[in-house]
């Protein structure tokens, strides 16, 4: 199962992409059976709302996102015009802000980023598995 949203890139498109990531999710367990247990809900509406507002922070224009269920994983694709690909910073506890794609590695089963002609495309993995993930 999968779907793709057009986000304007505005100050509610944080929000709404969580909400269309939700109602995806609940057409999965209830359209096809798919265990999305409230773990994985919560790692998936987290890593949306973290690669929505990176997007919306460093790349002008429009955001596209797609989310693509199996019985094993919830994949999340968000891309953007921006082609810089981006990097975690060194732990530092001092530091204020920054810290979405440290959060993104460690609650993720698998991050991918890819320079695409224009901008580029991060795909994150969220396992449906209750057990945590190290990264």
């Amino acid at each position: 199962m999968r779907t793709g949203f057009a986000l304007t890139g505005d100050g509610g498109c944080i929000a709404d992409a969580r909400r269309h990531a939700a109602a995806f999710l609940d057409q999965a367990c209830s359209g096809h059976q798919v265990p999305v247990r409230a773990r994985a809900r919560g790692l998936t509406q987290l890593v949306v709302s973290e690669l929505v507002t990176n997007a919306r922070k460093y790349a002008p224009g429009p955001v596209l996102m797609e989310l693509r269920v199996s019985l094993r994983a919830v994949d999340i694709v968000v891309w953007d015009s921006e082609p810089t690909v981006p990097a975690a910073q060194a732990a530092d506890p001092g530091r204020v802000g920054q810290h979405g794609l440290e959060i993104v590695q460690a609650v993720t089963e698998d991050l991918f980023i890819e320079q695409e002609p224009v901008g580029k495309r991060i795909t994150a993995r969220i396992t449906l598995d209750d057990a945590p993930t190290m990264a």
